[in-house]
């Protein structure tokens, strides 16, 4: 569901500018609704693959980073649909091949995000959608749009550059825990074995100072959790740009701190979203414990 937006904000500096004959980009709610149409469609069809049964067509990085039939099927259509609707946006997916864009627009896509709980059916998955300006390398890139899109729970998350982060129609706002040892906060592993052992360390430091540590498995939803106030705090290393774009704008559209390493973007250094009450102290437990 689209919101009304303020109208588009300039093209920041260094932020690629559209080609000659170009068509003229369109305002953020335009590019809100489009996201969010396509998401909610992509994660229709990953529901109804999923009750059918799910084959894993490969893995990757590890044998638990697996690729499921699905995911390639699911990207495939969302790659179509935005080629149609937006033709000349580059395309940034997991599962294939990215396109270069020439109006110096970029879709950011995640298939499935949160793909071994879809193959183990846990309902902790989402297809995951962003348009950023500038892109496709998050230290530099300036999203405007995206839509977290989980089917089963039936809930969809949507944000928009100065436009705020909504839950269907609920607009979004972090929780404020008034110290560290209140909060809840979410993380995730890598599919390496040794860096997991490494990761699992690094937990057993923080885990002490805050309420408890949670690991779900898709890294846009504990994201958007954040953003609704269902976790204090989210901190993760190693996510690839489809994992972050979305949910990132929308727990920093809510009012979240949101910030990668040294105060940057979000990337695959660090990530970090927290309420404001206690990201500061989460920042400087996150930092002693060296995750």
């Amino acid at each position: 569901m689209t919101h009304d937006q303020p109208a588009s904000a300039p093209t920041p500096s260094g932020a690629a500018a559209p080609a000659t004959g170009a068509a003229a980009r369109p305002d953020v709610a335009e590019l809100l609704r489009i996201a969010t149409e396509v998401a909610v469609e992509a994660a229709a069809l990953a529901a109804r693959r999923r009750a059918e049964g799910v084959e894993v067509a490969a893995t990757k990085s590890s044998l638990v980073d697996v690729v499921t039939h699905t995911d390639r099927e699911v990207e495939q259509l969302v790659r179509e649909q935005l080629a149609a609707r937006r033709p000349g946006d580059g395309f940034l997916g997991e599962e294939g091949a990215a396109d270069d864009s020439t109006t110096g627009l970029t879709w950011v896509v995640d298939p499935i995000d949160g793909t071994v709980n879809f193959l183990y059916g846990i309902p902790q998955w989402a297809v995951s959608i962003a348009v950023v300006e500038g892109g496709p390398d998050p230290l530099s890139w300036r999203a405007l749009a995206g839509c977290v899109a989980n089917p089963l729970s039936g809930e969809t998350y949507t944000a928009s550059l100065g436009g705020g982060a909504w839950l269907g129609d609920q607009r979004l706002r972090p929780s404020s825990p008034e110290s560290l040892g209140e909060a809840l906060v979410a993380t995730g592993f890598s599919y390496e074995a040794e860096r997991r052992v490494e990761q699992a360390a690094a937990v057993g430091r923080l885990i002490g100072r805050v309420r408890d540590i949670r690991r779900q498995g898709a890294a846009s939803l504990d994201l958007c959790a954040v953003a609704a106030g269902r976790l204090d705090g989210y901190v993760e290393r190693g996510l690839k740009p489809w994992d972050h774009a979305a949910g990132a704008l929308v727990a920093a559209e809510a009012g979240a701190v949101v910030q990668g390493a040294d105060g940057s973007a979000p990337s695959e250094t660090l990530t970090f979203a927290a309420a404001p009450s206690i990201a500061q102290a989460l920042l400087a437990a996150v930092a002693d414990a060296r995750i």
